[in-house]
């Protein structure tokens, strides 16, 4: 048992901690007060091929696997861009997994190229307004129309819809009162986000202001079948090979993020004095900080315990979740500490632990609620039954 990293996962770890020293604390405050898209970063990525790291070598990518993925992903967030770096680029970097898998060849050197060399931005339209984290109930409906589907229906949170020019869409093709079971009845896309047949509105947030999430409105949308990854009725199978992934990543970001705030309250409790002596040598102060150490640590060795089975092609199912549960909450747990021990600076944007609190909001309810995962492991590690 290795717990340490080799020596080309500490270069990319040290390549991506270069590139995100270009981009400082102010860069990141300006993107989160006016609400502009981080271009200059995503550019660098791009140069440095990064956004291709877990895709593979045939079709432009470096072919690594979501452990040097999620140690890019928690690098970004660490460095103190936060979610609003690492949302800017973690849907390309997890989010083609379904097409790598269940894509034809085709299809792959169609579709992947352009992501990897950024030419090509996607967004993932999973998520409706009356069905949530109820996947199989989806409303989205596609019809078989010859050599296309046409696509009608809504979908919710969809992230960099502004800017996206692809998008990977599940929808129902079957109806729900067929009588077909709701994990077959749904198939997955990978198509152009056509502006004419799809509305896209954004939605004001709390936290993460530069990186977009929209309410789409899809209406007669033209997809050609050729589009379509996997076969009919294998949507469900599809997007699970991103889900895993997808909490792995979010799951390195939230350590991130909990970490870089972590490291500004401990450098701010050691230079603020008060009553004569560092507001950090009272143990009312350090001993928060220092559990706060203790669960990131606890967090960030289950993330890549997660990413380890998956890379290895284990199942990964319930250390992904612990994953994502452990660090949304250890990470919470951060930033409110920073914030208080930054008293009544740490309401001030000039020292940025309230926006690391803000965006530390997205994981503790996304991309699954943390109600939801108790449920996940009681369910299927204690062999409970099934509560909803």
């Amino acid at each position: 048992m290795d717990f340490g990293f080799s020596e080309e996962q500490l270069a990319i770890r040290d390549a991506i901690a270069k590139i995100c020293a270009q981009f400082p604390a102010s860069y990141w405050l300006d993107c989160d007060r006016e609400g502009n898209f981080p271009e200059e970063f995503v550019a660098a990525i791009v140069e440095g091929s990064w956004l291709g790291i877990a895709m593979p070598e045939q079709f432009g990518g470096s072919g690594l696997g979501i452990t040097e993925t999620a140690l890019m992903a928690h690098t970004i967030s660490r460095s103190g861009a936060g979610f609003t770096g690492a949302s800017a680029v973690h849907l390309n970097l997890f989010g083609p997994q379904p097409i790598v898998v269940f894509g034809t060849d085709e299809q792959k050197g169609r579709f992947l190229p352009p992501l990897i060399k950024g030419q090509d931005r996607a967004c993932f339209g999973v998520t409706e307004p009356d069905a949530g984290l109820n996947t199989t109930r989806l409303q989205t409906m596609a019809v078989r129309d010859g050599d296309n589907y046409v696509i009608n229906g809504r979908k919710m949170w969809t992230t960099t819809a502004q800017t996206a020019n692809k998008i990977l869409l599940i929808a129902r093709t079957t109806p729900l009162e067929s009588g077909v079971k709701p994990t077959e009845s749904l198939t997955l896309f990978y198509t152009d986000l056509n502006r004419d047949q799809i509305e896209v509105r954004e939605i004001e947030k709390m936290g993460r202001k530069a990186v977009d999430s929209n309410a789409l409105f899809i209406d007669d949308l033209v997809v050609p079948v050729s589009d379509r990854i996997g076969a009919e009725g294998e949507g469900w199978k599809c997007l699970l090979h991103g889900l895993n992934p997808e909490r792995i990543l979010i799951a390195a970001e939230s350590v991130g993020l909990g970490q870089v705030a972590l490291e500004k309250a401990a450098q701010y409790a050691r230079e603020r004095v008060v009553f004569d002596r560092p507001i950090g040598q009272n143990q009312a102060i350090q001993h928060p900080l220092a559990v706060n150490w203790m669960e990131l640590e606890a967090a960030y060795n289950m993330v890549f315990k997660a990413a380890s089975l998956y890379d290895s092609g284990q199942p990964c199912g319930r250390e992904a979740n612990a994953a994502k549960y452990l660090a949304a909450e250890s990470g919470l747990s951060a930033c409110q500490q920073a914030v208080r021990t930054h008293g009544g600076m740490g309401y001030s944007k000039e020292f940025h632990v309230e926006r690391y609190l803000r965006e530390m909001m997205i994981p503790v309810i996304a991309p699954v609620s943390q109600e939801m995962i108790k449920s996940f492991i009681a369910e299927q590690v204690l062999e409970q039954p099934k509560s909803y």
